[in-house]
């Protein structure tokens, strides 16, 4: 165990000794963490043979993803946001459902022994973005703003969306279910998630805000402490979410811009110590999805597979925002860009963490496609993020 530690440990030192140096490169931390996963896992050197049973994979990407929701919205511009508030809109209540209908019939053409439930579990599990990967593009300043704002909403929020779908729709697979699955039902749970996470996120932070101002004011917080003050009420928002039915993404997203907005004059520090712990958190977990899972899987990859993810990445995600950012006042490269700027991966591998215990004729094939569609959106996204930045200033200046 302990020279599992150390490898881990040193290799994280080591990356963040040189990260901003990496980052500026067509490699990003994910990309880093999980080639540094599948080289040193037991596919290849076999020095870091990691062991996660799936409730605590499960746990770890799911509390990375909480801190990347907060502290991201938590540094959105809300007066950019309010001025383009109607992109974010289109993309979550028009984009997302048309992404999880394209993915829908791309499925139906390609695994043509799937029945519907396995297509759209499929579909709604790859249909939400990743707040981590997209980071390179939602906070570079030299991204449009109206951009980087509208894709962190997006990915802060279209998680917690698909959360109460997913949960309908294993409702409908689980045979033994006593409670009776209708329209209402999904209604009402989808109500519910978004709902009691709003509540939750927006109470959480008012009242532990207040707190943090009357502690600062009378310095009783120090150095130290500072670290783990915005961790702590990350976690709190999240958990409670959890516990009364909420989504624990939308809550932390909520909570973020609340305390965005209550904090004009905030202290940086308390942000920047929980953004570091939050980007790490994240990137242990890209380790270990190479080393574990990549691993394992990567010998089942066939080329059906290959194919939805390559769509799924493309046409599944691209059209869809295309279409519904028309008349949006976004040039047609702008719109491609933010189409393309759809990264699967911390919130996919939680839902599909969600369905292993699910009675799925299909399951096989469908964690393997996850697994494939998150692989190529964490090399694609990475290598392509810097450059396609690039070209979209270029087309800026014209």
């Amino acid at each position: 165990m302990y020279i599992h530690i150390a490898v881990l440990a040193s290799f994280i030192l080591i990356y963040n000794l040189f990260a901003e140096k990496i980052e500026k490169t067509t490699i990003n931390g994910p990309l880093f963490y999980l080639i540094f996963g599948v080289i040193a896992g037991p596919v290849f050197l076999g020095v870091l043979n990691l062991e996660a049973d799936k409730e605590t994979y499960k746990i770890l990407a799911e509390l990375a993803l909480a801190l990347v929701l907060f502290t991201d919205a938590s540094n959105a511009n809300i007066k950019t946001l309010n001025h383009n508030l109607s992109l974010p809109i289109r993309l979550l209540f028009i984009g997302l459902p048309l992404t999880i209908l394209f993915g829908y019939v791309a499925g139906s053409f390609i695994f043509n022994d799937f029945g519907w439930l396995d297509l759209a579990i499929l579909a709604t599990i790859l249909a939400p973005t990743d707040a981590a990967l997209g980071k390179a593009v939602a906070t570079n300043p030299k991204v449009p703003s109206r951009i980087r704002e509208s894709l962190n909403v997006e990915s802060g929020l279209n998680d917690g969306i698909c959360v109460p779908i997913l949960l309908l729709l294993m409702s409908l697979v689980s045979v033994s279910s006593e409670v009776q699955v209708n329209f209402m039902y999904g209604l009402q749970l989808f109500g519910e998630q978004i709902g009691y996470g709003v509540l939750v996120g927006v109470g959480v932070t008012y009242v532990g805000t207040k707190l943090i101002h009357y502690s600062i004011s009378k310095n009783w917080i120090n150095g130290p402490r500072k670290a783990i003050i915005i961790i702590a009420l990350t976690f709190t928002c999240y958990a409670i979410s959890q516990i009364v039915g909420g989504s624990g993404f939308i809550a932390c997203f909520s909570a973020g811009l609340l305390y965005g907005i209550l904090n004009k004059k905030r202290d940086e520090e308390l942000i920047e110590n929980a953004e570091g712990i939050g980007d790490t958190l994240g990137l242990i977990t890209w380790v270990v999805f190479g080393a574990v899972v990549v691993g394992n899987y990567f010998t089942y990859f066939t080329w059906d597979t290959l194919l939805y993810a390559i769509l799924s990445l493309t046409v599944v995600r691209v059209i869809p925002v295309v279409l519904v950012l028309s008349n949006s006042g976004l040039t047609l490269y702008e719109k491609i860009f933010t189409g393309w700027f759809g990264p699967r991966g911390l919130a996919s591998i939680v839902f599909a963490v969600m369905i292993l215990d699910l009675d799925l004729p299909h399951k096989g094939t469908l964690i393997i496609t996850i697994v494939l569609t998150i692989l190529l959106s964490v090399i694609l996204h990475g290598i392509t993020a810097n450059p396609f930045i690039k070209m979209l200033l270029k087309n800026e200046k014209k």
